[in-house]
């Protein structure tokens, strides 16, 4: 059909892309900053019946920090004015982005004026509070981003703190990666591809197809945040998996095509037969990449499910441009596929040709010495695992930024001039009908072990009397669990409830969701991408062969980033600060560097199942698998590993966590063991490894029993999803 209406085929898929395209053009304008969270947590639920009983809390939005001039105190007159006199104005300039300022040291039009809260003992220090309109995350950033140049005073010594410069400073770090991968990423891709293809129309055809696929992602999921809130991160996901899988997906295709007509077929017949194999391939890899996403929606929170909606929105984009438009345009420039290149780098072998290439030998000496290849590597592979025992997770802060950043400065020099106004309490909610059980539950709260001061005196609900808030702030918030603990199981009342919440709280409940979901996570992947692989390869010890290298590759590479990122290893030259992994980004790399490992495995798998069923022995089908696919799956990682490459640049320890893990995963997947493990393991498992149960077996037979149907002018394309022995 693509074929026979291949302008068609063209001209809407290139219309239907490049209206998304447009229609996403404001995508990042309608992302949420909330989704951190697990919804059900009991810190969530306090601060739900907070925000309901007081309204929400804008005392931690923008702390001014100011320091006095030399020789002088916060007293000086001519400095207090100035001051004075900009913090007055905030409210006036600002209406509708500023609601007011909360407190400061000094006197002012709106808040309180309260000397020894907001100084220092030494009157070198004082800090104002400013409230940002807006009843969530995300509409209170969108307003702080309006005003955010509006707080500097020329000439003042001054530093700007709190909650939404660092989720500002954090969401602009994000942003700027994105436009450094579009900027340096895609041109190193193009020049990638022209070598591997030997021309400039071939090498553009997988930069097209990621482009659409990218354009078409940010439409769809422009269409989803009508309906729901998906995280601002989604955004630079989108790119860098939407591009790479793209680009990847298009380097199989058309390498395929290349090899059918080097076979001698017509144009037609070789657009059916690759669609028919490197297409087919195609879609079961981007099904199991999108079941091993889809898994992710097992979990709360929803920074998360974005990261899930954009991963399978994405990746399926990917598979349908992969074998409906490239095979288009496939069709129509036919032969003129070569042009505009180097003969040189242009060689291209047939599919029934056998290379006699490097990577053919190199399977071809492995399998003469599985064992000797195959127990060290995997002990080699298990060494780097080790560190995973020190692993430990966290919430985001802003020591994800980089150590001299100034709005991370400025957080922590707040901390140390006033550390009892954390922006980060631990926050209790009491719940109590009897007033007078109220001092004695605050009296058992003080004896809670690890806080930095006492609680305050609850303050009761306006609207809602049996409701009472205190807060305080914690000596370590590194380590909120002893008080945590203590305060959730301490003795209560009889009609008195108690929720402990603040950002320590949030933090331990959404670390503890994810632990608890994360096996049921790994093992549902398992399953799904083990019966994807055998319904497309029929062959179940196939599928736990893959499954098994996996996560063997899977484990080695959180350990080399808990060696990395958590022991410290390279963090001066990388500039970054050694800290626990935020859980969230755990899970993605899990996801991620699952689909993406048994991606390349399914390319590999296709081919030796390919030659298998041409009548090749198991040794001689894995060494022909990996000859012909050795080259193009070095390619497709090299290609992906500049496009993650260029995020393990970035400025956020986040985003380098991400790039690194996928960086040290596709090294490891493309060489070790694609091209060491995989053959050792089928030589030393035999004809063991074609084996399926006996319904599957007698489909098989039944199949190859049946005349296959003529083609006038082709011959019938190789089945590469079935794996029965002949």
């Amino acid at each position: 059909m693509i074929v026979r209406r291949r302008f068609t085929v063209i001209v809407v898929l290139l219309a239907g892309l490049m209206a998304l395209g447009v229609y996403g053009m404001d995508l990042h304008d309608r992302l949420s900053a909330d989704g951190w969270d697990d919804p059900g947590s009991q810190s969530i639920r306090e601060a739900r019946i907070k925000n309901e009983t007081f309204g929400r809390n804008h005392v931690a939005d923008v702390l001014v920090l100011y320091h006095a001039p030399p020789g002088r105190t916060i007293d000086d007159p001519a400095f207090s004015r100035i001051v004075v006199n900009s913090l007055n104005t905030l409210p006036q300039r600002f209406p509708e982005q500023i609601a007011k300022v909360n407190g400061t040291y000094w006197r002012t039009a709106t808040g309180l004026s309260l000397p020894d809260v907001f100084g220092s003992a030494d009157r070198r220090n004082a800090f104002a509070s400013i409230a940002i309109r807006g009843s969530d995350n995300t509409e209170v950033m969108r307003n702080y981003r309006r005003v955010a140049g509006a707080f500097t005073i020329p000439g003042i010594d001054m530093e700007i703190a709190g909650g939404q410069p660092v989720a500002g400073a954090l969401n602009d770090t994000m942003a700027h990666d994105q436009m450094r991968m579009e900027l340096f990423a895609i041109p190193a891709v193009a020049v990638l591809l022209f070598f591997v293809f030997g021309g400039i129309v071939a090498a553009a055809l997988p930069l097209i197809a990621g482009w659409l696929t990218v354009l078409g992602a940010w439409g769809v999921i422009r269409a989803i945040t009508t309906v729901t809130d998906v995280n601002s991160f989604v955004s630079p996901v989108v790119s860098m998996i939407g591009l790479g899988l793209a680009i990847d997906y298009g380097l199989f295709v058309v390498s395929r095509f290349r090899e059918e007509l080097a076979d001698g077929h017509e144009v037609a017949a070789a657009v059916r037969r690759t669609v028919a194999s490197a297409g087919r391939t195609v879609v079961s890899s981007a099904m199991i990449v999108v079941a091993a996403s889809a898994a992710i929606l097992l979990f709360p929170q929803g920074f998360l499910r974005s990261f899930a909606y954009g991963a399978m929105i994405t990746v399926a984009l990917a598979a349908l441009t992969a074998v409906t438009l490239l095979p288009a345009m496939l069709a129509v420039l036919g032969r003129r596929i070569d042009r505009f290149g180097f003969r040189r780098f242009q060689r291209t072998r047939g599919t029934a040709e056998d290379p006699d290439n490097r990577w053919g030998r190199l399977a071809g000496w492995v399998m003469k010495r599985p064992l000797a290849v195959g127990i060290p590597i995997v002990a080699f592979l298990v060494l780097l695992i080790a560190p995973v025992r020190d692993i430990a997770f966290g919430g985001i802060t802003e020591r994800f930024l980089p150590p001299d950043n100034q709005t991370r400065l400025a957080q922590q020099h707040f901390d140390r001039i006033f550390p009892l106004r954390q922006t980060g309490p631990i926050s209790l909610i009491l719940i109590t009908n009897d007033t007078s059980a109220v001092p004695g539950v605050l009296e058992t709260a003080n004896r809670a072990p690890g806080l930095a001061a006492s609680f305050p005196n609850p303050v009761q609900g306006p609207s809602n009397p049996s409701v009472f808030t205190t807060d305080t702030v914690l000596v370590d918030w590194h380590n909120p669990d002893p008080a945590i603990d203590y305060l959730r199981s301490m003795p209560l009342p009889r009609g008195t409830t108690i929720l402990v919440g603040g950002t320590p709280a949030e933090q331990r409940d959404s670390v503890d969701a994810l632990l608890h979901r994360l096996p049921w996570m790994i093992a549902l992947v398992f399953l799904l991408t083990t019966a994807l692989m055998f319904a497309a390869f029929g062959s179940i010890v196939l599928p736990l062969q893959a499954g098994a290298l996996n996560l063997l590759g899977l484990g080695s590479t959180l350990g080399i980033l808990t060696w990395i990122f958590a022991d410290g290893h390279g963090s001066r030259a990388m500039n970054f600060t050694p800290q626990p992994i935020m859980a969230l980004v755990l899970v993605l790399i899990v996801s991620v560097i699952y689909g993406l490992s048994t991606d390349y495995e399914i390319f590999l798998l296709a081919r030796i199942v390919e030659a298998r069923r041409a009548g090749a022995s198991t040794t001689d089908a894995v060494r022909s698998g990996i000859a012909h696919t050795g080259r193009i799956i070095t390619a497709a990682a090299l290609i992906l590993l500049v496009v993650t490459g260029a995020f393990a640049l970035s400025d956020l320890v986040m985003m380098q966590y991400i790039a690194y893990g996928m960086v040290a995963a596709l090294f490891i997947d493309a060489t070790i063991l694609r091209m060491l493990l995989v053959p050792a393991t089928m030589r030393l498992f035999g004809e063991i490894s074609w084996w399926s149960p006996r319904l599957r077996a007698r489909q098989h037979r039944r199949s190859a029993a049946e005349p296959a149907p003529a083609e006038p002018d082709t011959e019938t394309a190789p089945e590469v999803v079935h794996s029965a022995a002949p």
